[in-house]
């Protein structure tokens, strides 16, 4: 529990500090806060995990400390626009780092395959917080632009060879980073939308992995045994983290392509819209596997539990995935 206000901590002295030092201060206490959560002494991936993200995390600390000092150097010698604008890309570099966006996202898929679900649940949602408030600070068009190419490319073409599940939602990440970056170009109030709804969808589905403890796309195999409803939950929930129409996934990108049709930002968005196509792919591979396939006997034995309580919460959760984009339509129409 200490770890857990420590990380809240963390975060919320980088969200509402002035000085760029105090930021720096706050994501290392989000770090070294974070790192004794995902540690997990009897696994030994999870120690080369935590490792790995401390290593990282650490690289990318350094680069942000000296691209501070260098810029106040620098801003002290010369005030020139353009050498400001190559700091703030210096600047930005490191954050994105630490968020896990492309092409800086060589460690993300590597230590979320070592962590448990409830570990990955935070990496992927709390821990963007604080990267992402302080990225919207130094906004240059250009840069955006690029990181938003190169991580929706990457991470709807990485998500298609993978089996294991905890990559394919880092890869799943790495894509809806590419909408919340590029919803920072309107204000700050399109991306939090997004990103709580993205937060929202995260729960729902390593809510369901994590209590049917599913690894693996060949474990949806063995969800031949539940009941239809159950079975359903998970198309229901991918299908909506995908954002494919009616679910509630479609809200927040419905939101931003709104958005940037009105601002005639066309072509970022013909693009992107087409690589999330792809990842409507892996999420369909996944939910056909566990709604449709199945097999009479099995190479293992697997046994499934789960409590009526953990039930009633799921089908609650899918309820809304399933209906919530007619709801909030049916509140806007009123209101």
């Amino acid at each position: 529990m200490l770890f857990f206000l420590t990380i809240i901590l963390g975060t919320l002295i980088s969200i509402s500090s002035t000085s760029w030092f105090r930021i720096w201060i706050g994501l290392e206490i989000n770090l070294l806060s974070f790192i004794p959560l995902i540690k997990d002494n009897k696994n030994l991936f999870s120690s080369e995990a935590s490792l790995k993200y401390f290593l990282t995390q650490a690289l990318a600390s350094s680069i942000f400390l000296f691209s501070i000092l260098l810029f106040f150097l620098f801003n002290n010698v010369d005030t020139d626009n353009n050498l400001n604008s190559y700091f703030s890309l210096l600047i930005s570099s490191p954050i994105l780092i630490k968020m896990g966006s492309a092409p800086f996202h060589f460690w993300f898929p590597r230590v979320t395959e070592g962590l448990n679900w409830n570990s990955i649940l935070l990496l992927i949602t709390w821990q963007k917080i604080a990267p992402l408030i302080v990225f919207s600070y130094c906004i240059n068009f250009y840069f955006l632009i690029i990181i938003v190419f190169f991580s929706i490319i990457f991470g709807s073409l990485g998500g298609l060879n993978q089996t294991s599940l905890r990559k394919l939602i880092a890869f799943s990440s790495i894509n809806h980073i590419s909408w919340i970056i590029i919803s920072l170009i309107n204000n700050e109030t399109l991306w939090i939308i997004y990103f709580l709804f993205y937060s929202f969808l995260s729960f729902n589905i390593i809510f369901i992995f994590n209590n049917f403890k599913i690894l693996n796309i060949n474990q949806t195999f063995y969800l031949k045994n539940l009941n239809l409803v159950l079975k359903i939950c998970i198309p229901i929930a991918l299908l909506s983290l995908g954002g494919l129409p009616p679910f509630l996934g479609f809200f927040p990108k419905w939101l931003v392509i709104e958005t940037l049709t009105a601002q005639k930002i066309i072509l970022p968005l013909t693009f992107i819209l087409f690589f999330t196509l792809i990842t409507l792919f892996f999420y369909l591979r996944i939910s056909y596997n566990a709604l449709l396939m199945g097999h009479n006997e099995i190479n293992w034995n697997f046994k499934i539990f789960y409590r009526i309580n953990t039930t009633k919460i799921m089908l609650i959760i899918t309820f809304f995935s399933l209906f919530g984009l007619t709801l909030i339509n049916f509140l806007y129409f009123f209101l």
